[in-house]
């Protein structure tokens, strides 16, 4: 009796599955770095984590999942906005499975980059090989659901790719070894080169929808105010430049695609503006600081310096555009998802 009920379940959810596919986006698929992360970094040795109190604790009831927030991140507005589901699972989790995943499924990596150099600095899964987890996936997902049923939901679902604030913060600015091979142009070009050949694997895969996602005014992280003390801890200008000019790149990189591989639907989201607005006019989207986070002094702390036992850390994370001092509050990802989801999104719903 029982293995009759089980069987009939598997059959229920397999339907459901099946019946999802016929969805304008059936699927969200997420690469990239701690911007995406809802927990990939948990089963890897680093010492990048976030899985611990008080990350997490507006996350359903007070979770910490692994994701770099208080609670949600953008890619789960995202899946919510398009019907989907509320949150996108992390690819390593075990508490997840091809029934899970066959809805939304994250790859993505704190600490990682589009230069393999930068994925080496913390020890974190490198960009490449969150590629081959998705083509790992691809398997998964074809053994539940059959070849041409999974081949419809891997073409229809929405590509999400953000990662590229370590490639410059965490290894051009912080160490020698890119900065004497290139210049910041140069460096720039060169990450350029590397997501165009990711987004172009991605689409001989089978993908067609896919958001590029922007670099943020990463001179307005706290961690990088913090250190421009000779300017009253203003936005680090110069950060913010090589931002502004690397998303123009990225831009000029999804011309280009488009009319190199027919049948993509590429976008470029960039949440640079949004995201300058919010910091230069908190109070305009209803918080009260924006120069330091939540988590401890708001200054320098994140991952493991941010922990449950610092008594500095705020008490309403809403008030806050930032959770620690180089991630966003849950507030903000959900006003940035917001945004994208209505200026560039919308196409794909």
């Amino acid at each position: 009796m029982m293995y009759k009920v089980m069987a009939w379940l598997f059959l229920a959810q397999l339907l459901i599955q099946i019946l999802r596919i016929h969805a304008k986006v059936p699927a969200i698929i997420v690469f990239g770095d701690s911007s995406v992360d809802s927990g990939n970094n948990n089963q890897v040795q680093t010492i990048l984590k976030s899985n611990f109190e008080p990350y997490g604790r507006d996350f359903n009831g007070g979770q910490p999942t692994g994701r770099f927030s208080n609670g949600r991140l953008p890619p789960d507005f995202i899946s919510e906005a398009f019907g989907v589901k509320p949150v996108v699972p992390a690819y390593l989790d075990p508490t997840y499975h091809i029934t899970d995943f066959a809805t939304g499924v994250c790859f993505a990596s704190a600490g990682t980059g589009y230069d393999n150099a930068t994925s080496n600095v913390l020890s974190v899964i490198p960009f490449w090989k969150e590629l081959e987890y998705y083509k790992e996936y691809q398997k998964q997902l074809r053994d539940y659901l059959g070849h041409q049923k999974a081949n419809e939901v891997l073409s229809e679902s929405l590509y999400l790719i953000s990662l590229g604030t370590n490639d410059f913060l965490e290894n051009y600015y912080l160490l020698p070894g890119r900065r004497l091979k290139f210049s910041v142009e140069e460096y720039q070009s060169f990450l350029v080169g590397i997501a165009g050949n990711f987004i172009t694997e991605l689409f001989q895969l089978g993908a067609r929808k896919i958001s590029l996602a922007g670099l943020p005014p990463m001179g307005c992280l706290p961690l990088e105010r913090t250190t421009n003390i000779l300017s009253g801890r203003d936005c680090v200008e110069k950060y913010n430049i090589v931002a502004w000019d690397f998303n123009g790149k990225l831009q000029e990189l999804v011309v280009k695609l488009k009319n190199e591989l027919s049948g993509i639907r590429l976008v470029l989201t960039n949440p640079f503006d949004i995201l300058l607005e919010i910091i230069q006019s908190p109070h305009s989207f209803g918080f009260e600081e924006a120069a330091v986070a939540c988590c401890a002094t708001g200054v320098v702390e994140m991952g493991y310096m941010c922990n449950k036992f610092n008594p500095l850390t705020c008490a309403d994370a809403d008030k806050y555009v930032f959770w620690d001092a180089f991630h966003p509050t849950e507030k903000t990802n959900r006003i940035v998802a917001d945004h994208v989801v209505k200026h560039s999104l919308a196409e794909f719903l």
